[in-house]
């Protein structure tokens, strides 16, 4: 990987690229560098441990944990989350439309989705909640994404997936699987999706960029990709969340 990289890996698909293409030339402009095009499917691990890393988007659980003293916090991207306090968000736990469930405590012994064990808002959040109602997962089921996750769950494989709320909007607005599914209950808000920077860069000429492109964007465009305006919350905050636990051994097959 030669040059400077720039990415939004968590929601970027064909609906909301162009915006987000969009935003990174007002933010190229303001910076006065940075590669003309925005890095997609590329390795998120090897872009975010670059020390040629300019600006990309990470979970809070990589941030507070493998990434820690790796790359600088830039700033939070407000999801705009009615009822949460700016710069929060949390996640939606689905079930298809059909399932007879209206208490998260009835999915005792149930098998769950999640996306990845690195996940904020696919894992740790379910894990929380989990432990917070004393409900057991009965399986689970490593699915790589939330779109998998979703199908996983429609298709019956599992009963339950925790979804990165603004995920679980898009696929709601684009996907058609979103019929089948519904949202049971929403997990308690914790940090948003973390902008970072190599350690060696000036996160303050970033934030200034990023807030005046955003300013070129409708409030439609905005809404998309979950990026109302930039907030500072501070690293702390991240690091107070609890590491999970890894899924148990041998739980990755429900029946």
């Amino acid at each position: 990987m030669n040059g400077l990289i720039a990415s939004f890996p968590m929601y970027d698909r064909p609906e909301t690229a162009p915006v987000y293409d969009r935003l990174w030339s007002g933010i190229r402009d303001s910076l006065g560098e940075g590669p003309v095009q925005l890095t997609r499917d590329a390795d998120l691990w090897a872009q975010w441990r670059s020390p040629d890393l300019l600006l990309s988007q990470t979970c809070g659980l990589p941030f507070r944990s493998r990434l820690k003293g790796r790359v600088t916090l830039v700033g939070t991207p407000d999801p705009g989350f009615p009822g949460l306090p700016s710069g929060q968000y949390q996640s939606a736990l689905i079930l298809r439309r059909d399932d007879p469930a209206r208490e998260f405590a009835e999915l005792d012994g149930a098998p769950f989705a999640y996306n990845d064990a690195l996940s904020q808002s696919g894992w740790a959040a379910l894990q929380t909640l989990c432990a917070a109602q004393g409900v057991m997962p009965g399986g689970l089921l490593e699915t790589g994404s939330h779109a998998a996750s979703a199908r996983a769950v429609a298709a019956g494989q599992v009963r339950a997936a925790a979804l990165d709320r603004h995920s679980w909007h898009l696929i709601d607005l684009f996907d058609d699987i979103a019929r089948d599914l519904r949202v049971l209950c929403l997990t308690p808000p914790t940090p948003a999706l973390p902008l970072i920077t190599a350690t060696t860069r000036d996160p303050e000429r970033l934030r200034y960029a990023i807030s005046a492109a955003l300013t070129a964007l409708s409030p439609d465009e905005r809404a998309l990709i979950g990026f109302h305006r930039l907030v500072r919350i501070p690293s702390d905050e991240y690091d107070q969340q609890p590491l999970p636990s890894p899924p148990a051994s041998g739980t990755n097959s429900p029946e």
